[in-house]
């Protein structure tokens, strides 16, 4: 790695599909998890009898990645920003995918009772400490090759990997249930997801180990700049980008996973929607939620990361008002407006993320920050929507979405200038 700054710079086209294939893939992996969470866990990992229950306890173990995330972004980011970012990467990949694959050939509780959902709760904790590392550093391998007035252009590219994943990952499942019949797919059908990402994880593993280190961090070794334990660093010296980068991104958490995993619950269970038919739905929002990034990222590079926040802010803001209403009367036309809204918040976070840190304690810091709102605004978000509508009606989870997204504009505006 310390040679790093005497070889030749990597193409922008070899850095930019780089970056892309390694978090569609993440993300595949992550929202195969998601969905098999809501249709299929709950039948084949818990104990038969309430439903209500096993679906809780099946949210339960989904919420365990993004505990674990925080703890792959110190220990990946550590040595991400010690090492460099390219060997990091491919760890973060492998773990990722290894625990991905682990999940298709896991027995189930009628096969080997407790120790099921034991075995699952352990393979989710592996995706999230893979996914833990995987963003910062796709982030940053993107946006430090990136030339003057690109970076949101530039940092784009790994965002796009989560519609991407997800469109694939949904659709993937939706091929399945409409080819298989109900006891095929349960008996068998589910796994094919899981253990084919591994053909998706050599594709990745190729493309990453083609890659040399980034300028930024090529420059920062050759000064002598790295500093010992970055996680440290960043809570010592960095703590108020930490604060502001993490509710930042909180309402980006709460919006994606009120769309997706609380959404497909919802619309399959209390509005009786067939599985298949808000699948598709689902899959037709994820289009206009990839469409909507480059048009965020665009706005970051002639406007600046934060005024695309703050309008990004303001939409999800109306948009939680509206959201039972849209939900109850359009599917289609909720699942479009809403995964539009995604797009524009999800389009410049990375990079806005990744300005308030300096390139010593880049990838921890970013990492942390977006992982940091993954706990507070994604891990429990389903749970707590469940618990809002069953209680008070849909309209108070559009009212928590709404809140998330007054945080959110309260650290935007107390955002601290970028390192950049």
């Amino acid at each position: 790695m310390l040679d790093a700054v005497s070889k030749p710079a990597n193409s922008p086209g070899r850095v930019l599909f780089a970056s892309l294939i390694g978090t569609t893939i993440e993300f595949f992996d992550f929202y195969i998890y998601a969905t098999a969470a809501v249709l299929v866990f709950p039948k084949l990992f818990f104990p038969a009898g309430d439903a209500a229950s096993a679906t809780l306890q099946s949210f339960a173990t989904f919420a365990l990645a993004f505990v674990a995330r925080p703890i792959g972004s110190a220990l990946f980011g550590h040595f991400g920003d010690r090492i460099g970012r390219k060997a990091t990467l491919v760890a973060a990949l492998l773990t990722m995918g290894l625990s991905t694959v682990a999940i298709g050939l896991l027995p189930t509780y009628a096969h080997i009772g407790l120790m099921a959902p034991a075995l699952l709760a352990l393979c989710r904790l592996g995706q999230g400490l893979g996914l833990g590392g995987e963003w910062g550093g796709a982030v940053l391998l993107a946006i430090e090759n990136a030339p003057p007035g690109k970076r949101g252009w530039y940092g784009m590219f790994p965002q796009l990997g989560a519609p991407i994943g997800f469109f694939i990952a949904t659709g993937v499942f939706l091929w399945l249930t409409q080819s298989l019949g109900d006891a095929a797919f349960f008996a068998w059908g589910w796994r094919v997801p899981f253990i084919a990402s591994s053909v998706l994880v050599i594709v990745g593993l190729w493309m990453r180990l083609r890659l040399t280190e980034t300028p930024e961090f090529a420059r920062a070794v050759a000064k002598h700049e790295r500093v010992k334990v970055p996680m440290l660093s960043v809570f010592a010296h960095h703590s108020r980008a930490l604060i502001s980068g993490t509710f930042a991104a909180l309402a980006t958490f709460v919006i994606f996973y009120l769309m997706t995993v609380f959404a497909l619950f919802w619309a399959t269970s209390s509005l009786a929607r067939p599985r298949e038919d808000f699948l598709i739905v689902q899959m037709v929002g994820v289009v206009f939620f990839a469409l909507t990034i480059p048009l965020s990222a665009w706005l970051a590079d002639k406007r600046g990361g934060r005024f695309a926040m703050i309008l990004a802010t303001v939409l999800i803001f109306i948009f939680g008002v509206a959201y039972a209403p849209l939900f109850v009367h359009s599917d289609m036309a909720f699942m479009i407006v809403g995964m539009c809204v995604v797009g524009i918040t999800y389009g410049p976070l990375g990079t806005v993320l990744a300005q308030i840190f300096p390139t010593t304690v880049r990838y921890t810091g970013s990492s942390l920050a977006f992982n940091f709102a993954g706990i507070l605004g994604a891990s429990l978000a389903p749970s707590i929507a469940k618990w809002l509508a069953d209680h008070y009606g849909l309209a108070y989870v559009g009212y928590y979405l709404s809140a998330a997204a007054v945080l959110t504009m309260i650290a935007l505006l107390f955002k601290p200038e970028p390192e950049m």
